[in-house]
């Protein structure tokens, strides 16, 4: 499990986090939500060790984050930032490539060959393996970077926990691939992976987590399913956004839908 505990970050005096505890476990995608400013990408760099919170500490299977060897830590936390820059003519495949660099002794072996050609794969970008990264699309390099994060935790070493900690995974990409990005954050989450997820569209987070965090100026206003968190009245204070809650046509999940000012809620 990674577990943070009582977490506060200050930067000159503002509050940016405040008291925050969370839990996510292997098996489980746990999604972040909130507003711009909310908190959610500095929560995502205090849990995988960017940031020093203020005060608080950070817990992986355990042991203190800031007690794990590098090494070791990297080879079982994976974590996709929201913006990766590579300016060197790399191909795609050897990007993915990276994200063996913690299992390597002197040299990849073919393990690793065959570990990065499935994670690319996996994210739907096999075909742009022998492609330069410098021409890819912003789409298309947010993909490559998942694929990247996905090798890096593909085994898991002597049967331990492994996490995923992705930060607004789904920001460039059309409407198939966020999709795809999260269905893989599921598949994922069923081989025993713990999944943590920054998103801004409540609805993706309805449908592919299995529990949400809802943030506002720092502060933990509910976690809980997504039936518990994703309510009217909750995202009307959050959001300053009139929504009517019903049930999703085809899935069993909440649907949010978003109203205009004035418009009836009866529906």
């Amino acid at each position: 499990m990674l577990e943070g505990k009582h977490l506060h970050v200050a930067i000159n005096g503002q509050s940016l986090l405040g008291d925050i505890s969370v839990q996510v476990t292997p098996g489980e995608v746990l999604a972040v939500l909130g507003p711009n400013g909310a908190g959610k990408s500095t929560l995502l760099k205090v849990l995988c060790g960017d940031r020093v919170p203020t005060s608080g500490s950070v817990v992986m299977d355990g042991q203190y984050l800031t007690t794990w060897d590098k090494k070791d830590c990297a080879r079982v936390r994976a974590v996709l930032p929201q913006h990766s820059s590579l300016n060197f003519n790399f191909t795609v495949f050897e990007v993915v490539l990276m994200g063996r660099c913690p299992h390597q002794h002197e040299s990849n072996s073919q393990s690793d060959y065959a570990i990065a050609d499935a994670a690319l794969r996996e994210a739907g970008v096999g075909h742009l393996a022998d492609r330069l990264y410098t021409t890819l699309s912003g789409g298309e390099s947010q993909r490559v970077h998942l694929s990247r994060v996905l090798a890096q935790i593909w085994e898991a070493p002597n049967g331990a926990p492994r996490y995923l900690l992705l930060d607004e995974p789904t920001s460039s990409l059309d409407l198939a691939f966020q999709h795809h990005t999260l269905s893989v954050a599921r598949r994922f989450a069923a081989r025993n992976v713990a999944v943590l997820v920054v998103l801004h569209d409540l609805n993706l987070a309805a449908q592919y987590a299995d529990r949400i965090l809802l943030l506002d100026g720092g502060r933990q206003v509910a976690v809980g399913s997504p039936q518990e968190v994703l309510q009217a009245d909750v995202i009307q204070a959050v959001y300053g956004m009139p929504t009517s809650i019903i049930s999703h046509p085809h899935m069993s999940c909440p649907l949010v839908v978003t109203l205009a000012a004035g418009e009836d809620k009866s529906i």
